[in-house]
C-alpha cells in the first residue's frame, strides 16, 4: 500500500511542522526533554501522550527527535488552520464516529515507517490516562507498531483541580519519553476481547510511566 492509496500525509510536511514546533515551543516556553533517546531512530512507532494543556501536541512536535503526525479532532481544522494543519502533516479525525479515512491515513503513516501521535484519552482533561479509548489499542495491534508513552508536565499541573489550558509563558515544561512496548499479546488477534485486553495493558503501562515521570520531575 503506497501513500497515494492510503492518502497518508507527507513526511516532508511533518518535518516542516517539527521545525515550527521547535521555534515556537523553545521560544515561548522552556522545555526540558528527558529520555528522547528512547524514541526509535527509524521504523513505525506510536507516541501516546497525556493531554492536559492545549500546547501538548505542538510541544511534542517540537521536542520529539522525529517528525510526528498527530491525530487531531476535526474541530481544530477551522479557517486558515485547516490548510495549515494538513500542510504540516497532521491528521483530521471525527471523534463522534469510526472515521475510516482517518484510520486508513494513520495506518498509512505507520506502514511507511512514520511516527503517529495519539492522545489516548481522546480530549484534554486531567492528563492522567484515567480513561482510555480503544483507538490506541486498535492502531497498535493492527499495525504491530510499538507504543512509546510520553508525559508532558507543565508548571500548572495540579491533580484534582481544573488545569489551565496553557502553562505560563517562559515556564518550564517537562517532556518525558518512556520505554516502548508491544500492546498485543503476541497472538495477532484483533477481536473485541483482544483489543479490550490490550487497552488494559496499555493503560497500566501509560499510568506507570506518568507516575514515574511525576516522581522524577517533582510535578
Amino acid at each position: 500500500m503506497t501513500r497515494a492509496t492510503t492518502g497518508s500525509p507527507s513526511p516532508r510536511g511533518a518535518a516542516v511542522g517539527r521545525g515550527i514546533g521547535i521555534g515556537l515551543m523553545y521560544g515561548l516556553w522552556k522545555p526540558r526533554v528527558l529520555g528522547a533517546w528512547r524514541v526509535p531512530a527509524s521504523g513505525p512507532v506510536i507516541l501516546a501522550v497525556n493531554h492536559s494543556h492545549n500546547i501538548d501536541g505542538p510541544m511534542l512536535m517540537g521536542t520529539a527527535p522525529r517528525p510526528v503526525h498527530f491525530l487531531i479532532k476535526k474541530e481544530a481544522f477551522v479557517g486558515p488552520l485547516d490548510p495549515f494543519l494538513h500542510g504540516i502533516g497532521q491528521l483530521k479525525v471525527d471523534r463522534t464516529t469510526a472515521d475510516r479515512t482517518a484510520i486508513t491515513r494513520a495506518l498509512g503513516v505507520l506502514e511507511e515507517g512514520g511516527v503517529l501521535g495519539i492522545f489516548p484519552e481522546g480530549t484534554r482533561g486531567e492528563g492522567d490516562f484515567a480513561s482510555l479509548r480503544a483507538g490506541l489499542a486498535y492502531f497498535a495491534v493492527r499495525s504491530g507498531a510499538p507504543i512509546l508513552p510520553v508525559a508532558v508536565l507543565g508548571s500548572t499541573e495540579r491533580r484534582g483541580r481544573l488545569i489551565s489550558a496553557l502553562p505560563p509563558l517562559r515556564s518550564r515544561v517537562d517532556v518525558v519519553f518512556g520505554e516502548a512496548f508491544a500492546a498485543g499479546d503476541g497472538s495477532g488477534r484483533r477481536t473485541r476481547k483482544a483489543l479490550d485486553e490490550a487497552t488494559v495493558r496499555i493503560q497500566t503501562r501509560l499510568t506507570a510511566h506518568l507516575d514515574g515521570a511525576r516522581r522524577f520531575t517533582g510535578r
